[in-house]
């Protein structure tokens, strides 16, 4: 997954972390209805690489935070993430066969499961923000939490970014247009990865606060560049779904309109933006460095 050792660890420790959280909140497959509880841990724990989650410890050991302050907020991101790659892949979406190697949940399971198992994990999200004895007691704090992964999840963020892109199928967009689209579909969560974080250290300054918050936007459009160029290059075994997918379906993409090496430099741009923005912060934000590196350079 990585050549740098100390973020080999980091990301070890730190998924272990998330995946004993995600099985505490997650029904137990024996549970009435069996089958949906299945298709929840099917799709949960199907192979994926946390970076959601490892924002919210990285974000929050820059913050001076424990880990064991931030298991709720990380759960609750990667919940809503599980769920959007449930919806995405349905025949009315993306229509892919394949996620992680695996086959999607609706291959696995059917439809009306997988649609029913995105709509049971998106709400088991909130019940965690909402319920963690970890997270801040402050009811303002686990109101602002809540805000802002309903705001990064729904039509101004998430929901949003799907629609914009399935309306731009077949459409030349311009640079700009691109780049609103992934703010939304993709950078949105990211960026409320770091700010929910953020949210539990009150303390942070906002010049603190709006320096992760830049940093987030970056590594959140550096991370679909990314995704795009790999598109192009990869193949299917090493992605883990179906390779050249945008292209057959004639979505606009970051190569398609720059071009394979002018896509590769913004990716550089972006990660050097980045950094910059974490320029202030000491070796304690090293994970939040590594993990920038790693969204650019990583191989699925």
């Amino acid at each position: 997954m990585t050549n740098n050792p100390a973020l080999k660890e980091y990301l070890d420790t730190c998924q272990t972390r998330v995946d004993q959280a995600l099985n505490h909140w997650l029904p137990a497959d024996t549970i009435q209805p069996e089958k949906l509880h299945q298709a929840m841990r099917y799709a949960t724990f199907n192979g994926g690489k946390r970076i959601r989650p490892l924002l919210v410890y990285a974000t929050g050991q820059a913050l001076g935070m424990e880990p064991d302050k931030l298991d709720g907020a990380a759960c609750a991101v990667e919940l809503i993430h599980a769920y959007s790659l449930v919806h995405d892949d349905l025949p009315a979406m993306d229509d892919d066969d394949l996620r992680r190697g695996k086959p999607t949940c609706h291959k696995a399971f059917d439809e009306a499961t997988a649609i029913l198992t995105g709509d049971a994990l998106q709400t088991l999200a909130f019940q965690v923000l909402s319920r963690d004895p970890t997270l801040p007691q402050n009811p303002e704090i686990r109101l602002a939490m809540l805000e802002t992964l309903t705001l990064a999840s729904g039509s101004r963020g998430m929901a949003g970014g799907q629609a914009l892109d399935l309306d731009a199928i077949g459409k030349t967009l311009d640079i700009a247009q691109l780049e609103n689209m992934h703010i939304h579909k993709t950078g949105a969560l990211i960026r409320a990865s770091v700010k929910m974080a953020t949210l539990c250290a009150p303390e942070t300054s906002p010049d603190t606060a709006k320096k992760l918050d830049h940093y987030a936007k970056c590594i959140g459009l550096a991370f679909q560049v990314q995704d795009d160029i790999l598109d192009v290059e990869s193949d299917t075994e090493t992605l883990g779904k179906t390779q050249g997918k945008d292209q057959d379906q004639d979505k606009p993409t970051y190569p398609a309109l720059l071009g394979l090496p002018e896509a590769k430099r913004r990716a550089q741009e972006l990660y050097q933006e980045a950094l910059d923005s974490l320029a202030t912060l000491d070796d304690k934000a090293d994970p939040l460095r590594w993990l920038a590196h790693y969204i650019i350079q990583r191989s699925h």
